[in-house]
């Protein structure tokens, strides 16, 4: 049997990622966007807090099940910034170039080794607005940062996130591969075993 769940998200990338990662789960994704949801507010300081307000706001004007992410960069040596603040680190417009200036510039000088940083991809699912049980599923990807971007794929700060365990940055790698070691693939694994349950 198949379910309508709503994406808290506009993107069609992340809807047709999502739609692969989730069909065996019996789950058809549709965008918030076809449903003329408006986008929520994300004034949490947590990207669990984050994620639930976004699912909660696409459950209750669609009346559907909904999935939410919220995600972003944690880098040590700046005590988990940018952090939920990630897509709008330089300024609330700004783009993936200002975003990863203003990183390079706050590291500048340091050492490799204090370089550490992880993505983190918190997901949300809510079978109806007010569902006191939602299931929250985590993904975590280690890594450090660059001193210079590097490849041409990917978005927002994988130019600068070097994988050791595959000698690259994520900006580097071929886009299934990186589906699936990636904090959102992680995340996704850890839902999708959840709804199966």
């Amino acid at each position: 049997m198949t379910r309508r769940v709503v994406l808290a998200s506009g993107n069609r990338g992340k809807v047709a990622e999502l739609s692969t990662l989730l069909e065996p789960a019996g789950l058809v994704v549709e965008p918030q966007s076809d449903h003329g949801v408006p986008e929520a507010e994300e004034p949490h300081p947590t990207f669990v807090e984050n994620a639930l307000a976004k699912a909660r706001n696409a459950a209750r004007h669609t009346g559907l099940a909904a999935i939410a992410d919220d995600s972003g960069l944690e880098v040590d040596a700046l005590d988990g910034a940018p952090g939920v603040l990630s897509a709008r680190y330089a300024g609330p417009d700004s783009d993936d170039a200002a975003n990863n200036a203003r990183l390079l510039a706050e590291l500048e000088g340091l050492p490799a080794e204090r370089r550490t940083a992880r993505f983190v991809c918190v997901l949300a699912y809510l079978d109806h607005a007010d569902d006191p049980t939602p299931i929250i599923a985590q993904g975590f990807w280690e890594g450090r940062i660059l001193e210079a971007p590097r490849g041409a794929g990917g978005f927002g700060y994988d130019p600068l996130f070097w994988v050791p365990d595959h000698g690259c940055a994520s900006a580097e790698l071929d886009a299934t591969e990186k589906n699936r070691i990636s904090h959102r693939g992680r995340a996704l694994a850890t839902l999708r075993s959840a709804l199966a349950d």
